[in-house]
């Protein structure tokens, strides 16, 4: 490691991996956030055609420009050590910007534009500053300086769609999010200086496996919670405390799937890698299409709740179906960056799920909530007979494996 001024701001070897208090006070604004996420999706029940389309493009949008703001929040405390001043004040000051995201998000694409933009850039532009300047000479400040320079290029377009006639400001942000996302996977490159080495970084491997399944519990937890108010602030009926047994039910399976093996590894497969920036870098886009699958799901609870037996409208099909089905398709692509191999009971999850999607639409929302319990319980079955005929296996991730030109010094 580079020593120098700013060196004090690094993780040090003997530093605990564990995710810190204040990183958990952190999560508290993101439960504020996903639970404004599940409801603008859930305000899409009754559209189709355009108007659907374009609900879902929205929505999707603000989540992934949280999404962004708390992985990288992730990694920055997962490079750099949590217990510093500097450090704590910049998670505290991206926990108020991610707040005010938040409850500015369900008019985000209306009259609140402009307070979630100027959440978002002071993070996005001004965060990454302040980390350069507490590094000082350290030749690491070349990283946030990078993020700063490439979150200037994107800053005008989310400033011109907060701005500029409503009509634009999807198209706009849209872009500004793709430079966002595209900066990130190709290493934020500057003239002269390249790209950032993203898969030589240092990081508490321990540290970053943490963060991403507490993530997840997150997520699960804002499920557990729309199952809670959507029952308690309906009718009470048979009908409906039966849509919440297995709402209930199908959120403890995907809890039991998720942390089936792989989902317990995340810290050995980060430490045996050789490269554990490339890994983590690869799990954190799996963790975003997994949180994003939990939220789906949740809004099928609502849905199902409010109407166990309700008119059948086929684009609830897209919550109370797309959910699982996205949840099991990013499983899967779980166990592949852990083990290096698929287990069959997702694929075959996965397969009936999409197989019985045409009938389900015929049939009532209890009906369709049912029987993807019945599948998850059954992937969950086939789990766990195939881990008592076998022994424990140990990661083998085919992701960020040492190679003879992968050596270098890291920013």
């Amino acid at each position: 490691m580079v020593a120098g001024r700013g060196a004090e701001l690094l993780r040090p070897a003997t530093s605990s991996g564990r995710a810190t208090f204040l990183e958990l006070f952190f999560d508290l604004a993101f439960v504020v956030a996903l639970t404004r996420v599940s409801q603008r999706f859930a305000d899409l029940g009754g559209d189709t055609g355009w108007a659907l389309v374009a609900g879902l493009g929205r929505t999707l949008l603000l989540f992934l420009a949280l999404w962004l703001i708390w992985s990288h929040t992730a990694w920055i405390t997962s490079r750099y050590e949590p217990e510093r001043s500097i450090i704590q004040a910049v998670v505290v000051g991206t926990m108020f910007a991610a707040l005010v995201m938040a409850v500015t998000l369900p008019r985000a694409m209306e009259e609140r534009a402009l307070p979630f933009t100027v959440a978002y850039l002071l993070v996005t532009v001004v965060r990454p500053l302040v980390v350069a300047v507490a590094l000082r000479g350290h030749p690491r400040r070349l990283v946030p300086f990078r993020l700063a320079a490439w979150a200037a290029v994107s800053a005008p377009l989310w400033l011109l769609g907060a701005l500029g006639p409503d009509r634009l400001r999807l198209p706009l942000w849209a872009a500004a999010l793709a430079v966002d996302y595209l900066a990130w996977a190709l290493g934020w490159p500057l003239p002269w200086l390249g790209a950032a080495a993203v898969g030589r970084w240092r990081i508490a491997g321990q540290h970053l496996a943490e963060r991403h399944q507490q993530m997840f519990l997150v997520a699960l937890g804002e499920s557990i919670m729309v199952i809670a108010l959507a029952f308690s602030g309906v009718d009470y009926s048979a009908q409906r405390a039966a849509a919440f047994g297995v709402a209930f039910t199908t959120s403890a399976l995907l809890w039991r799937i998720y942390f089936h093996r792989a989902g317990l590894l995340l810290t050995e497969a980060l430490g045996r890698a050789g490269m554990p920036g490339q890994l983590g870098t690869a799990l954190e886009r799996t963790h975003v299409l997994i949180v994003l699958s939990v939220l789906v799901t949740a809004v099928g609870y609502e849905l199902v709740i409010a109407h166990p037996y309700g008119p059948v409208r086929p684009t609830w099909l897209l919550f109370v179906v797309g959910g699982p089905v996205l949840f099991l398709g990013a499983r899967m692509r779980l166990d592949y960056q852990i083990f290096g191999r698929v287990p069959r009971s997702r694929i075959l999850g996965l397969v009936v799920l999409l197989l019985v999607t045409a009938a389900l639409a015929r049939w009532s929302p209890m009906v369709g909530l049912s029987v993807v319990a019945g599948v998850l319980a059954l992937v969950a079955v086939l789990d766990a007979l195939r881990n008592r005929q076998r022994p424990r296996e140990d990661p083998a991730s085919p992701i960020g494996r040492e190679t003879p030109g992968s050596q270098g010094s890291e920013e």
